[in-house]
């Protein structure tokens, strides 16, 4: 459903509102093309999409300056593109090919860019929390005027990695945006079995961090709620926490057999899509007709399969390279 607060934002800026559209898409047709280069065979490993939850990604990433950092899950294809990691090292590196952003070592899960400030792919659980706080802890000590946006999923508040970096981010006062991706269900495990306390947004205000919930459904709300946190935040503000609620439409990985949901509640869900909800709105406003809406997608199914074709025509690393960057430069094993 479209609140008055998102229509107020789009009229306020319908352009910005498009920007959103074109990410969210852009996210939607990378992951769905990945889905079905798995199932050819052409990616391996793992497989993590984020189908559903595009408007997360979308809000929060348009609210982050180009000297931001970044830290994500192993759900975190979006995340990447939408930093700015270019759409064929992010398919190079789904298909193992050395001119993937992680040299073809990373795959799907540990996806990485320096030049971005794109710190992971993390696949441990709650892994990125203290990553992100000691990013931070380096701006704070250099007096770079710098945010860090960690990704994280609801499960992970479960872990001790949340506590502490809740508690150091807190006590030292550090330029963190604590992102928590609530879709719900923690791989297999229903929030409501694993917290005993379902409110995330009043847990994480228990370390006297301003913390706020969101309605992960809708991009507008979301980037005006990361804009709103990172300014805070930038201007000395502490941490902040924004606890996301979105929902995924496909399984937790290709493996998952998801026998722990009901087929109406996902479909229920469904008829929340962030993408055509946002094209509604649009429409309805009269800011985008069907043909700037046919010519935004076919930009951006052009952007895939061109990334596509990159990595179908890029290069395995040579077997005498397999050992580099385990060992130190000029040692041997």
């Amino acid at each position: 459903m479209t609140t008055a607060l998102s229509l107020d934002l789009l009229e306020a800026d319908p352009e910005a509102a498009v920007g959103l559209l074109r990410a969210m898409l852009r996210v939607r047709r990378l992951e769905e093309t990945c889905v079905r280069l798995y199932t050819e065979q052409k990616i391996r490993g793992f497989l993590h999409v984020s189908i559903g939850e595009e408007a997360v990604v979308a809000g929060v990433m348009n609210a982050l300056g180009p000297d931001d950092a970044v830290v994500a899950t192993y759900r975190e294809h979006g995340h990447a593109l939408l930093r700015g990691v270019s759409a064929r090292r992010l398919m190079a590196e789904m298909y193992g090919k050395a001119e993937g952003c992680s040299r073809g070592r990373g795959g799907s899960m540990h996806l990485f860019d320096a030049g971005t400030r794109f710190y992971g792919g993390n696949a441990i659980v709650a892994g990125g929390l203290p990553l992100a706080v000691g990013l931070a802890l380096a701006d704070a000590m250099q007096g770079r005027d710098r945010v860090t946006a960690c990704f994280f999923g609801e499960g992970a508040m479960a872990e001790g990695e949340f506590h502490e970096s809740m508690n150091l981010a807190a006590l030292w006062r550090l330029p963190v945006l604590f992102c928590c991706e609530n879709n719900l269900y923690a791989m297999g495990t229903a929030l409501t079995r694993s917290e005993s306390q379902t409110d995330l947004a009043l847990k994480a205000a228990a370390y006297g961090v301003p913390a706020w919930e969101v309605d992960g459904m809708d991009a507008l709300a979301v980037a005006d709620a990361a804009h709103r946190a990172v300014d805070a935040v930038r201007g000395g503000g502490g941490p902040y926490f924004l606890e996301l609620r979105t929902y995924r439409f496909r399984a937790h990985s290709m493996f998952d057999p998801e026998r722990y949901r009901e087929k109406a509640e996902v479909a229920a869900w469904m008829k929340r899509d962030p993408i055509p909800q946002l094209r509604g709105a649009l429409a309805d406003a009269g800011h985008l007709d069907d043909e700037t809406w046919a010519q935004l997608a076919s930009e951006v199914d052009d952007e895939v399969d061109d990334a596509v074709a990159f990595a179908e025509q890029g290069t395995l690393e040579p077997l005498e390279e397999l050992t580099r960057f385990v060992y130190s430069e000029g040692r041997t094993p």
